[in-house]
């Protein structure tokens, strides 16, 4: 399953104030969130201040500007440099576009902190291949085309918002269950999803294009070895301007499709 949703966004300071009492050794609060622990699927993040900690509020926004979820979470009593867990509750399943972090220390010190991501998945029904093949049937056409029909929406609101990401890529990550071998069902995936990145590319996708494959190790749902589990046969579709990070130990190779 995908981890993180966050692993390229922009940390941007928003705003610092410091109470009327300041610290008496005068150090500033330093605020730092691990891209690598934002977890939009989850909903939870982690946040590490340098001062004992107080309260964190959040702000989560879709790319309508719509608010998402605006919570705040007392951490008193928690010591300085302590990983913070923020969680929140969408108010729909709107991808995120944008988060807003106010980390207040003990004494009132603030930080504001916005990531701004480039990460939308693209919603999507899977193709379905023939046992052991990697080629995408015709019958199967007609997903693709839906998916590249949102893909182009997703594209044309945010050129309207007037908006620049740079190094934007769709990236195409392919799984398979556990049924097989774990080098044949990498190499599956590998396979699977370089078709789908060349039906995307063919198709007209002008963006810059990776792929890979993941094999069995990472799982949407845990099975046990030669499980038929069709939730674990999937590809994802991402765009986003930083590879998606995956839960597994595996390290990818994303490859460019010309």
């Amino acid at each position: 399953m995908i981890k993180t949703a966050l692993a390229a966004a922009t940390l941007i300071l928003v705003g610092a104030a410091l109470a009327p009492r300041a610290l008496a050794a005068g150090s500033p609060l330093k605020v730092q969130v691990d891209k690598t622990k934002v977890d939009l699927k989850q909903h939870r993040l982690e946040v590490k201040m340098s001062h004992p900690a107080g309260k964190v509020k959040i702000q989560v926004f879709a790319d309508s500007e719509a608010v998402l979820a605006d919570e705040e979470q007392d951490f008193g009593g928690r010591p300085a440099g302590a990983p913070l867990i923020v969680s929140w509750t969408p108010s729909s399943d709107a991808p995120v576009a944008r988060i807003e972090i106010h980390a207040y220390d003990a004494q009132g010190n603030w930080v504001g902190v916005e990531l701004a991501p480039w990460f939308v998945p693209i919603p999507h029904e899977d193709v379905n291949f023939r046992t052991g093949s990697a080629d995408i049937d015709e019958p199967e056409a007609p997903k693709l085309e839906a998916a590249f029909a949102k893909l182009q929406d997703v594209l044309a609101k945010d050129a309207a918002h007037g908006r620049m990401h740079p190094g934007i890529t769709l990236y195409i990550a392919g799984h398979t269950d556990t049924v097989g071998t774990p080098a044949h069902n990498l190499k599956l995936s590998q396979d699977r999803a370089r078709s789908i990145a060349a039906w995307f590319r063919k198709r007209g996708v002008k963006l810059p294009i990776s792929f890979e494959g993941f094999g069995e190790t990472s799982p949407e749902v845990k099975t046990a070895d030669n499980v038929d589990e069709p939730r674990n046969r999937r590809v994802d579709y991402v765009l986003s301007d930083g590879p998606p990070q995956y839960s597994a130990g595996f390290k990818p190779s994303w490859k460019r499709i010309p």
